[in-house]
């Protein structure tokens, strides 16, 4: 598979993850705290996962851009 095709894929649950994230904290006084970690806690190790991923995947780019000669 191309990386292109897999970032199609990568970039969509990127925003869903950090989506996750901003509406676990806005809504923590709603939720029980077992709920809190499960959506926090969980989806915040996924999410770092996934931006290591699309950090390695883009990683030509950001050599030709901020370690150019």
């Amino acid at each position: 598979m191309k990386k292109t095709a897999i970032l199609k894929i990568l970039n969509p649950i990127l925003l869903v993850f950090f989506v996750n994230q901003a509406v676990s904290v806005l809504f923590r006084d709603y939720y029980s705290l077992r709920a809190f970690r499960f959506f926090h806690m969980t989806g915040g190790a996924i999410l770092l996962c996934l931006i290591a991923l699309h950090f390695i995947l883009n990683f030509n780019w950001v050599k030709a851009n901020y370690f150019a000669k």
